[in-house]
């Protein structure tokens, strides 16, 4: 156990180019892309502009769901933040692995874990896939620390305003025989549903070399986050969310470990732009994207481009 994460961290270690920034672009068509519980579930939108809004924590728990859906939830692949996960009972797990569970024991009402504490994060670390990537703050009953995470991604925005469309929608059923008692003629009963007919959104994401060290984030883990923002829409359909895609990832590659240029002159690279501003638009074919060409930057030669999609 020990062995595999001290592995883990030399492989990190070994990458030392780990940095990178990227562009990620993404689609919807006829559905929400994420719901704002505060506006009864409408598409998220920026009010003053108009522009659609899919927040980071919702692109992290598709790559997440991504994650465990193609590893099984197995070590090193766990997730640790998922659906009706009790977290303290993961902290358990951790002490439990590295043999100190008797820390565990005594006043319920105090945070348990004393000197140990270190070596039940790099035990989360190890084994879960979204703990050394995004990051946790684990000092909970159960105290594995805090982990900042090597991996970052910002709220996506629309490149250009959407509308948010509200749909009736009807259902031929009830659920109880009382409630069908109480409906005369026919049983149906109404319903809303939101949509965005279309939108073309853009997030951008960061590599951190420095912290992907301290959590063992290494080549293997870096190849399953591409792969899983090229393909988490494909593994996330539903009626609800209508067609998404991923429809460009540009990764840029640092040498340095610090970085060799500024991300925002990074990202200006990257431009997408609506064919006819006068025009609603309904499908990608409406914009433009341009970027250099895959490799080495003209004007930062120390900077690689790696287009993973467009």
């Amino acid at each position: 156990m020990e062995t595999d994460f001290c592995r883990r961290l030399h492989v990190a270690v070994e990458a030392g180019a780990i940095h990178y920034d990227f562009v990620l672009l993404f689609d919807v068509k006829d559905g929400n892309p994420n719901g704002d519980p505060d506006a009864g579930n409408l598409p998220r939108l920026d009010a003053e502009t108009g522009h659609g809004l899919v927040t980071d924590v919702c692109l992290k728990r598709k790559v997440r769901n991504y994650v465990g859906l193609t590893n099984g939830e197995k070590p090193p692949y766990e997730i640790y933040v998922k659906e009706k996960a009790a977290l303290n009972k993961q902290h358990e797990r951790a002490y439990e692995g590295i043999g100190k569970a008797d820390l565990l024991k005594g006043d319920d009402k105090k945070r348990k874990g004393g000197d140990a504490v270190e070596e039940a994060r790099q035990w989360m670390c190890k084994n879960f896939f979204d703990v050394r990537t995004f990051g946790a703050v684990m000092s909970l009953g159960v105290n594995c620390g805090q982990v900042r995470g090597p991996v970052q991604l910002t709220f996506a925005r629309s490149v250009s305003p959407v509308v948010a469309l509200e749909h009736s929608i009807t259902r031929m059923a009830v659920a109880t025989e009382a409630e069908a008692e109480k409906q005369e003629g026919d049983n149906r009963t109404m319903g809303r549903k939101f949509t965005v007919p279309y939108g073309l959104y853009r997030a951008h994401g960061f590599v951190s070399a420095h912290l992907a060290k301290q959590t063992g984030f290494g080549e293997d883990d870096l190849k399953l986050l591409w792969e899983s923002l090229i393909n988490m829409f494909d593994h996330d359909c539903s009626a609800a969310r209508g067609e998404m895609s991923t429809r460009g990832l540009y990764v840029f590659r640092h040498k340095g470990e610090l970085g060799d240029a500024p991300a925002h002159s990074l990202f200006d690279l990257v431009q997408v732009k609506q064919n006819d501003p006068g025009e609603a638009t309904r499908g990608f074919g409406d914009f433009s994207v341009t970027a250099p060409p895959a490799g080495p930057l003209a004007d930062f030669p120390r900077v690689t481009l790696e287009r993973k999609v467009g």
